[in-house]
């Protein structure tokens, strides 16, 4: 986060963001009026319920899908503004289970600087800074296992140098050791880099422990925002309060 002498600027911004999905020709009211703001270098957790809409905030920030009503700014600029391209070099996004194509670990490395038609100098600089050994580069991608696909699915998506990082579940389908080694390197990154982190997490100890800032999401709405040891410590909202405590007493 930002010394307190220093401004403090807006990476993300939502304004009364509205999306609907179509479900058998009905309609799913999925986000009803978010607005929020995430400074810049700051980590910001995400929480709630499932089919809450916390996944579709993130989609909605790099343009994966947009928003119905309201508008989504990525450094002051809105969504729909930016070229698809450019907004997704600055804004990386990694995914639950790690989706990996078809091909070595070197050729899923590489997917997006080939995509702007550029060669990547050192692959094995990336490997080194989430922790893979560079004699994986020649395995098949698939057969890596969990913790070494969301690694190298991190350490693809830092071959854009991302400003914004989307964090979709990321360490839930590890187990606890790896888990927890992907969150410290999330950290690093954040510190280092003074990457801007959005972080869905269905866990609430991660959720306090990695948050500068924590936004509960249930039914589409923005109940409660504020600094994570204020939110864990002292909500405010009653429907906070009783989503916290059934999460505790679920354990």
């Amino acid at each position: 986060m930002e010394n307190a002498g220093n401004p403090i600027i807006t990476e993300v911004e939502l304004k009364n963001v509205h999306k609907t999905f179509m479900n058998h020709n009905e309609a799913i009211h999925v986000l009803k009026g978010i607005s929020g703001k995430v400074p810049k270098g700051s980590i910001l957790t995400i929480i709630g319920p499932s089919g809450s809409g916390k996944s579709t905030i993130l989609s909605l920030c790099n343009l994966l899908i947009t928003p119905d009503e309201g508008e989504v700014h990525i450094q002051g600029k809105e969504v729909r503004k930016w070229e698809v391209q450019e907004l997704r070099r600055q804004v990386g996004i990694a995914f639950q289970n790690a989706p990996m194509l078809t091909g070595t670990a070197l050729e899923n490395l590489t997917l997006p600087a080939r995509l702007q038609g550029r060669t990547l100098d050192n692959p094995e600089k990336y490997m080194e800074y989430v922790g893979l050994s560079k004699d994986l580069l020649t395995r098949e991608a698939k057969e890596l296992s969990g913790g070494q696909r969301q690694r190298l699915s991190l350490a693809r998506t830092l071959v854009n140098n991302p400003s914004v990082l989307l964090l979709d579940e990321v360490t839930s389908a590890l187990d606890s050791i790896s888990g927890h080694e992907i969150e410290e390197l999330i950290l690093r990154l954040n510190r280092e880099q003074q990457t801007t982190i959005l972080w869905v997490t269905h866990d609430l100890a991660q959720a306090e422990r990695v948050g500068d800032q924590t936004w509960l999401i249930m039914d589409g709405r923005l109940i409660e925002a504020a600094p994570t040891k204020q939110f864990f410590a002292e909500p405010k909202e009653a429907k906070t309060k009783q989503f916290l405590d059934m999460k505790r007493e679920n354990k």
